[in-house]
């Protein structure tokens, strides 16, 4: 029931469902790992947040280009039986595998305003913090609250539906 009432049904929804996701996304975690990396002030916050724009184009495009290999991956990592927050929480895991290794190259492009080699050599340094930071908000702030947000869009469709008594469905 729970894939049924907090995940997208129609494209429609999966396209509400990605714009919640990305817009929080985008708004903490570039600023968060910019600041972790220039530090914690309130003119590096305000440059992380004139980024936003630039990055959040890419994290579309990613997030399509990466949802079906990381559906494929999360489906040979879960079981059958395994619950709904299992199965979310792997599926986060692989998209978040996926996307932070690619941003952690290409979003610091978009921050720098420049394609250079600094990315790439400080990779290794880089990347593990960058996943953290992205996996704890995707799985502790961003999914949450889309999740929440389609259960509560899903009711109040399932509420405007036309209800049928047992005696006018006797035939």
């Amino acid at each position: 029931m729970d894939f049924y009432m907090k995940l997208p049904r129609n494209k429609k929804e999966h396209a509400l469902f990605m714009a919640i996701i990305s817009i929080i996304s985008v708004n903490i975690i570039a600023p968060v790992i910019t600041m972790m990396e220039m530090g914690f002030c309130l003119d590096v916050y305000k440059d992380a947040l004139h980024t936003v724009p630039l990055i959040w184009p890419v994290v579309i495009l990613l997030v399509l280009l990466t949802e079906k290999p990381a559906g494929k991956l999360t489906f040979k990592i879960v079981r059958e039986e395994d619950s709904f927050n299992a199965v979310i929480l792997t599926n986060i895991l692989c998209c978040v595998l996926m996307m932070s290794v690619v941003l952690t190259i290409v979003g610091t492009w978009i921050g720098m305003r420049q394609i250079s080699m600094a990315p790439i050599y400080g990779f290794i340094r880089n990347w593990p913090r960058n996943f953290a930071v992205s996996f704890a908000v995707e799985s502790l702030i961003a999914q949450p609250i889309a999740r929440y947000a389609m259960l509560k869009f899903h009711l109040a469709a399932d509420k405007s539906l036309p209800r049928f008594s047992h005696a006018e469905m006797d035939f």
